[in-house]
């Protein structure tokens, strides 16, 4: 059973910790998606455009560059302060994506990059981007697709299931890959008072320098599986970085390691 306190208290702390590191580790690959969500809800000149888990504000900086009037929140008091360094001219806020501070109707767009999967109540996220959207606003998110396509982590996850252990005692939360499922995402938009949903794919990529890039982007830019990493014997550590390194080096191309890390992108819109 999930206890929705204890998994965000895990998540914020993860976040918290790793602020500094995720620029370094995801962020030529979660950038990626910036465009192609903004262009999903529309955001262009005048957008009252609300950024929700902003991370480093890589989204709130590119609708800011098209014109629109943005706020971005994140949680991570940590994450906050770093975006607020990258991009001095944007309004960043520490704020819950479940518990959004602002008054009904208040926004024309609502975007979250790669943050839906993080949060202990996706429904509730979901349901207040409902409330502070406008009547035909948008609200779109991008989460990472299955494993046996965004194969970053799937090698990381086999390699963990073959030298360690998945099961270390971390807090119980949903799924990861939940909403990697178009279906899934379909139905709880829909759930959420959406209209119009649609899903589709983006064809992200992910270069690195060197196949041990994988794992240390890994274990220390992310949280959940960062967090099984850390909880592995010493032996199993080093099993798993290895046979993480040879799989990674089956995707070389000439001096770059380059992953195939598709992103699944959903939208729906709010009724008029």
């Amino acid at each position: 059973m999930i206890d929705a306190d204890a998994f965000r208290e895990f998540e914020h702390d993860g976040w918290q910790r790793a602020a500094e590191h995720y620029v370094d580790a995801f962020g030529a690959v979660t950038a990626q998606a910036a465009g192609p969500l903004l262009d999903a809800v529309a955001a262009g000149s005048a957008t009252q455009l609300l950024d929700v888990a902003t991370g480093p504000g890589f989204v709130a900086a590119e609708a800011a560059s098209r014109g629109a009037r943005v706020i971005g929140v994140d949680f991570s008091s940590a994450m906050i302060a770093a975006a607020g360094r990258r991009y001095h001219d944007i309004l960043f806020r520490e704020g819950d994506a479940e518990a959004l501070a602002f008054d009904g109707d208040t926004f024309d767009a609502v975007v979250m990059n790669f943050g839906l999967l993080h949060l202990a109540r996706p429904e509730a996220a979901l349901a207040e981007a409902m409330r502070v959207l406008r009547p035909g606003g948008r609200y779109a998110f991008t989460v990472w697709a299955p494993p046996d396509q965004a194969v970053g982590f799937g090698m990381v996850l086999r390699a963990i299931e073959r030298c360690g252990r998945l099961d270390v005692g971390l807090p119980e939360g949903p799924p990861f890959f939940r909403f990697s499922n178009a279906d899934e995402c379909r139905t709880e938009l829909g759930r959420a008072g959406f209209v119009g949903a649609s899903v589709r794919t983006l064809p992200l990529r992910w270069t690195l320098s060197s196949p041990d890039d994988v794992y240390e982007a890994i274990s220390r830019g992310g949280v959940r599986t960062a967090a099984i990493l850390r909880l592995q014997t010493a032996d199993a550590q080093a099993a798993i970085r290895a046979a993480v390194r040879d799989e990674a080096e089956q995707h070389r191309t000439a001096d770059r390691i380059v992953l195939p890390m598709p992103a699944v992108l959903a939208l729906g819109m709010k009724p008029t």
